[in-house]
């Protein structure tokens, strides 16, 4: 009962919403470019005027959801990205549809220039667990698409939500990492029980592993196999009129709900491939056996022809696993209890597309009240072309997951 009224309070703060892309998801916020809420307005003045804030170079990427908190990431793809990890409120009703968006923990905290050993350089997604935790990946890159400057080393860090502090910030070792690794994502895996005793797992989508971080023994270790690298026959994408080549490997992170034996499935799959894979946790956790345990990594099997997918997310209550359809415009469904012998073309289904709105959506979640959210970019013209500043490039869309899925393949009932 208490999630079902928190999700109607949630939706309904945005009365304002526009229904669309088959009438499954509505548009909450827009923006044909991103702007920032700065300290004042001299200093948006002076990152203007130093070239610290070029409002074109800001392309929002990631989402996630806290009570009335949306947090947005901006990763520096580009140079002139002003705060890569930030937030908008809820509210009650939001007057404005397109937002500034408000740096999260501070301003001074994601500026580039900062000398802080806190600083975020550049975040590409987070997650938010039950302990009221934000767990986030620095990749440590700038201008990631001209000069990729490595500013720092990689490093996991982990916020309490209640207080806004930072009270984990780990480094990843050598070991972990590849001279193409690249960190996008990450999964924390914990109950309100085990707080102390949390897993992280952050998919390396260029080094083609998995890094496992144990919160309680405060160290990491990497995994290989080869369902981790990119499939060569799935690496093609024709989005928004652009057609490019992609070669990424393991990237899409999801978990079920804790099963019989105490551990999760970890549902996964590489961004360049149409099949989903899965393991145990029971397997990940531990650093021996881990990489030599072939056979306990799954092969689900295959969602179909042009079906390659970026994020992913599971409703813990439906048992539906929610990705990204990014050759589609749009996003795709698969239940793990209705459909748990059979993952095919039959038994997944495109809940949502539209070549406009839905161009390139790059992330997904669903919250802690059961409702989806939905961040579409227009990625690829970003980088290999660049935006129209007088056309909407960017949206967030939310909706009931019970409503999204009703009449499919994925619907419980």
């Amino acid at each position: 009962m208490a999630r079902a009224t928190i999700a109607i309070l949630l939706l309904g703060c945005c009365t304002c919403a526009v229904w669309s892309v088959n009438d499954r998801l509505r548009e909450v916020f827009s923006w044909r470019q991103l702007d920032f809420v700065f300290p004042d307005q001299k200093t948006r003045q002076a990152a203007i005027a130093s070239g610290e804030y070029v409002q074109a170079n800001n392309l929002p990427l990631g989402l996630e959801v806290w009570r009335d908190k949306l947090f947005i990431t901006v990763p520096r793809w580009k140079a002139g990205v002003a705060s890569t990890l930030n937030y908008v409120s809820l509210g009650s009703e939001p007057e404005n549809r397109s937002p500034s968006l408000i740096p999260y923990p501070s301003y001074e905290q994601n500026r580039l220039a900062s000398n802080s050993t806190d600083r975020i350089v550049s975040a590409f997604r987070v997650n938010v667990d039950v302990c009221d935790r934000l767990w986030l990946v620095d990749t440590g890159l700038n201008d990631v698409w001209g000069e990729a400057n490595q500013v720092q080393t990689p490093k996991l860090m982990v916020f309490d939500l209640n207080t806004d502090t930072l009270i984990r910030q780990y480094t990843f070792r050598a070991d972990d990492m590849k001279p193409d690794s690249f960190f996008a994502n990450v999964i924390a895996d914990t109950t309100r029980d085990t707080c102390e005793d949390a897993f992280a797992y952050v998919p390396d989508l260029g080094g083609y592993g998995l890094v496992v971080y144990s919160f309680a023994a405060n160290t990491s270790w990497r995994v290989k196999h080869h369902y981790f690298h990119f499939d060569p026959l799935n690496g093609n994408f024709h989005v928004g009129g652009q057609n490019f080549q992609w070669t990424d490997g393991v990237f899409g992170v999801a978990l079920s709900p804790v099963n019989e034996d105490g551990f999760r499935t970890l549902y996964f799959h590489p961004l360049s491939s149409t099949r989903e894979f899965s393991v145990s946790t029971r397997i990940v956790q531990n650093a021996t056996v881990a990489s030599d345990s072939y056979y306990e990594y799954k092969v689900l099997g295959s969602r179909g022809p042009n079906t390659q997918a970026s994020g992913s997310s599971m409703d813990a209550d439906t048992g539906t696993l929610f990705y990204t359809q990014i050759n589609k415009d749009g996003v795709g469904c698969w239940n793990s209890l209705r459909n748990a012998d059979e993952y095919s073309a039959d038994t997944n289904f495109l809940v949502a597309s539209d070549s406009q709105t839905l161009e390139f959506p790059n992330d997904l979640k669903v919250d802690k009240t059961g409702t989806l959210w939905v961040l579409s970019d227009r990625l690829p013209r970003f980088l290999y072309q660049g935006l129209d500043a007088n056309d909407t490039n960017f949206r967030i869309f939310n909706a009931p997951v019970v409503d999204v899925i009703k009449g499919t393949v994925c619907d419980v009932k």
